[in-house]
């Protein structure tokens, strides 16, 4: 537990450097521009030197704010995604909490955030604050729905809430036959073969629409683009972030950039196999999954494990740049009709389609 915690924060702080430095190279790609290029070779200082620059600001604390509160919120919103990497399996090697309703617990925890919302929000005495955090907490509150019902999809097809037995599930050292082909033989072959048709993508296609379903919702339950109502500058200057400067703003774009991580390496261990890596055995002669996979519970296996997730994750994270400056923002009606309206009831259909797979095959 206390080497998944140095990991995961060790992981989180590199993590955010490299991410703010990717998107900004992402966003002036896409608009035909260089992006930062002044701070070290290729800009690629430039991110040290704004975290820099940010830590040395002066702290300014407006009239009239709840001092508690305001100084609260972006605590609250670090430690509520913080707390969330706890569960999430980073090799075979028994890091992770492993608590038996490991999915639970981590939705459970990551929805405090709202709490740190609103605190920020309403402690501010500033009125685009609030109108920010009202937004936030509608916006959270109502993707929460289809979020959960598509981990719940997913739960109905694996038989467990320890996300560790689900990644365990999707590699090679499952024990039970992925599902039937018509045919018990065939089921056995596709389970040894590993890879990537062991992932519960490939291997229970029923899941690829829940897969969509839960990847718009992590969109929104980040506030990334075009999800990012809460923090509209055209309507609302910043949001519920609107009156903080210096360390408590990183604290909280730490906070944003640290769901968006925590919601894809959750996506990844749901549906692409976790640590597991995407090759499988062509033949006894030739077993490609077992060599790049690491033995379980050594050395080897986090090198391999971690290395797997962490690209995986990573690929999810690109698309998510690249939705950013790709789609423009969605109006608060649009946003709420596309959640109950559209989301919530496909999420409910996929959960009976889910039931009915298990059941059936």
């Amino acid at each position: 537990m206390i080497q998944q915690f140095i990991y995961m924060l060790g992981l989180l702080l590199v993590y955010i450097v490299l991410a703010v430095y990717t998107e900004r190279k992402i966003a002036a790609a896409i608009q035909d521009r260089l992006g930062p290029m002044e701070t070290g070779k290729y800009g690629y200082l430039q991110t040290i030197a704004d975290l820099l620059k940010l830590l040395q600001k002066e702290h300014i604390q407006p009239l009239g704010v709840q001092t508690i509160l305001f100084y609260a919120a972006p605590v609250i919103l670090f430690l509520s995604v913080l707390l969330g990497f706890a569960f999430v399996p980073v090799a075979a090697i028994g890091w992770s909490a492993n608590a038996e309703t490991g999915i639970f617990f981590l939705l459970a925890v990551l929805s405090l955030d709202v709490l740190g919302i609103l605190a920020a929000g309403w402690s501010s005495n500033n009125k685009y604050s609030l109108y920010g955090a009202v937004r936030g907490i509608a916006q959270l509150l109502s993707y929460e729905i289809p979020m959960g019902l598509a981990v719940l999809c997913v739960v109905v097809c694996v038989q467990t809430l320890n996300l560790e037995k689900i990644v365990l599930q999707q590699g090679i050292f499952a024990q039970q036959p992925i599902y039937y082909l018509g045919s018990e033989k065939i089921a056995w072959q596709l389970n040894h073969l590993g890879g990537i048709f062991s992932w519960n993508i490939i291997s229970q296609p029923v899941l690829i629409p829940v897969f969509i379903i839960f990847f718009i919702a992590s969109l929104a339950e980040a506030n990334r683009p075009p999800f990012d109502l809460p923090e509209a500058e055209s309507e609302i200057i910043a949001g519920f972030h609107t009156e903080y400067s210096g360390y408590k703003w990183a604290i909280m774009m730490l906070a944003e950039y640290g769901i968006m991580l925590l919601m894809s390496l959750l996506a990844v261990s749901l549906f692409f196999g976790g640590w597991n890596t995407p090759f499988f055995n062509i033949t006894s002669y030739l077993p490609l999954a077992d060599w790049t996979s690491g033995e379980k519970g050594t050395w080897s296996a986090v090198l391999w494990g971690s290395g797997w997730l962490l690209s995986k994750t990573f690929l999810l994270i690109a698309v998510k740049m690249w939705l950013r400056w790709s789609y423009p923002r969605l109006r608060i009606d649009q946003l709420m009709t596309l959640c109950w309206k559209y989301l919530t009831p496909l999420a409910l259909c996929c959960l009976l389609l889910c039931s009915i797979w298990k059941v059936v095959l």
